[in-house]
């Protein structure tokens, strides 16, 4: 990621030089070894799951396999002002299930 030295704003990369949006400052890039550029500015969920995981667990229904475990995790995806979306991921089959409060 980079800022651009003029306004502050994020620049974006086209071809071998940054672009500002904002105020169309324009730099070289550098090195391109050292940059990755990405669709998406933001990964909506990854997990990669191994035989041990860091989430929490509690009693849960998959209702993929039928499994009671689940591995949980709590993300912020709409307005600050709205609950947090819990996420379940099955301790047996790993499938992937939210619980919104609505």
């Amino acid at each position: 990621m980079e800022f651009c030295d003029e306004c502050g704003s994020m620049m974006k990369a086209e071809d071998g030089t940054w672009v500002c949006g904002s105020c169309d400052f324009t730099k070289p890039k550098g090195d391109a070894a050292a940059y990755t550029v990405t669709e998406d500015q933001e990964a909506s969920e990854v997990i990669e799951s191994s035989g041990e995981t860091s989430l929490p667990e509690t009693d849960a229904l998959c209702p993929e396999c039928g499994h009671d475990r689940a591995y949980w995790y709590m993300k912020q995806i709409r307005s600050a002002d709205e609950s947090e979306t819990r996420f379940f991921i099955c301790s047996e089959c790993e499938h992937k299930w939210r619980e919104d409060d609505n």
